[in-house]
């Protein structure tokens, strides 16, 4: 494994993207005070960054990897840094929205590259390792960004945005390299193929049905457990601490039991656990079961991710950066898709999502391959 100095900024570009987009749902009332706006005003800030983001990846690794990984995320970065500025100091909501829809288009074009160039950077043999870490690393920052942002905006809303300018320019300074040098430029095309088709429903099914639907668990610890906003964050970030601490590990599953076991495993364990959240009889098991999901979803996505990066030899950022569009197109879904059935019986919500979590495994199915 190269040395940790070499693959930490890759880690920590990884937390920043995720982080940034989910900082705003916990500022809701400070940003709704800053700009004198309606919560469903604010709201709108959430998809604003989020469906760039998501939309752009259908392109951004390949123009990555045609441009140059080095340059594209060096731009990227100091964009995101002098948009976080200018979020910091927005006059009103109009300009705050638009700024966010940049600051997800700029990220748009970070986090296919990193994990392309990450997996460039470590041997073969400890791929699984070295992806598995980099996914625990972006589900601890969607799971953990509410925590993060609450803190920070108990002294100023503005420092969320602050800080990130600080991270950014910083990781500016260590882009990862660039692509070996082929002889035919990436090509878009070779970005949609069927396993990438295929390694694309899996990613939305496993965004929608488990990492996606921590609001829906927040939701249930208020309504049925009465807990205050606190207590709600600790327990949502058990996802997050559960998914650092066994992510290097499923890594290493991945590496010594194949792609897909650890696949098939973790989805087991989620799609079972997530059904079961309705049924949790205490806050206690409500917040034990999260964690417990937060460790299968760190097998599915060490094995997801690490067949994503191996899918298109040709253009390892595009291939990923397609993957990347549909898993946060299923975390901005998933409350499109469970709020309805939550609200006619809660249980029904997380049922549906576990049968959305389920479903991966049949686009896993055809994708098995020899250890």
């Amino acid at each position: 494994m190269p040395a940790r100095r070499h693959t930490l900024p890759f880690y920590i570009g990884g937390f920043l993207g995720p982080f940034g987009g989910g900082v705003v749902a916990v500022l809701v009332p400070q940003l709704r005070d800053a700009f004198d706006a309606t919560t469903a005003g604010v709201a709108l800030t959430i998809p604003a960054y989020l469906v760039p983001f998501a939309a752009l990846q259908l392109v951004s690794g390949t123009l990555g990897e045609r441009i140059g990984r080095r340059r594209v995320v060096r731009t990227a970065y100091i964009a995101y840094a002098l948009l976080s500025l200018v979020a910091a100091f927005a006059p009103n909501l109009e300009t705050f929205i638009g700024i966010r829809a940049l600051q997800g288009s700029a990220n748009a074009f970070l986090t296919p590259l990193l994990l392309a160039g990450l997996a460039d950077l470590v041997p073969p043999r400890q791929i699984g390792r070295a992806v598995g870490t980099f996914a625990a690393v972006q589900t601890a920052a969607i799971a953990l960004s509410p925590l993060g942002g609450g803190a920070l905006g108990a002294i100023d809303w503005r420092f969320a945005f602050l800080s990130q300018v600080v991270v950014a320019l910083a990781l500016a300074a260590v882009p990862p390299p660039d692509a070996k040098e082929r002889e035919h430029p990436a090509r878009l095309r070779a970005a949609f193929t069927r396993r990438v088709g295929l390694l694309s429903g899996a990613a939305f099914a496993g965004y929608a049905g488990v990492t996606g639907i921590g609001f829906l668990v927040a939701v249930e610890a208020a309504d049925e457990f009465g807990l205050g906003s606190i207590m709600r964050g600790v327990l949502l970030a058990g996802f997050g601490v559960s998914g650092m601490l066994f992510g290097r590990a499923a890594g290493d599953a991945v590496d010594r039991f194949g792609r897909t076991p650890v696949i098939f495993a973790g989805i087991a364990i989620c799609s079972v656990l997530v059904a079961g959240l309705g049924f949790a009889p205490t806050a206690a098991v409500l917040g034990a079961t999260w964690f417990a999901i937060g460790v299968g979803s760190a097998l599915m996505w060490a094995g997801i991710n690490v067949l994503t990066v191996e899918a298109v030899p040709g253009n390892r950022a595009g291939g990923t950066s397609v993957v990347s569009a549909f898993k946060f197109a299923g975390n901005a879904a998933a409350p499109l898709m469970w709020l309805p059935l939550y609200h006619a019986d809660p249980r029904l919500g997380f049922l549906g999502a576990g049968i959305l979590a389920a479903v991966a495994a049949l686009f896993i199915a055809p994708l098995r391959m020899a250890r």
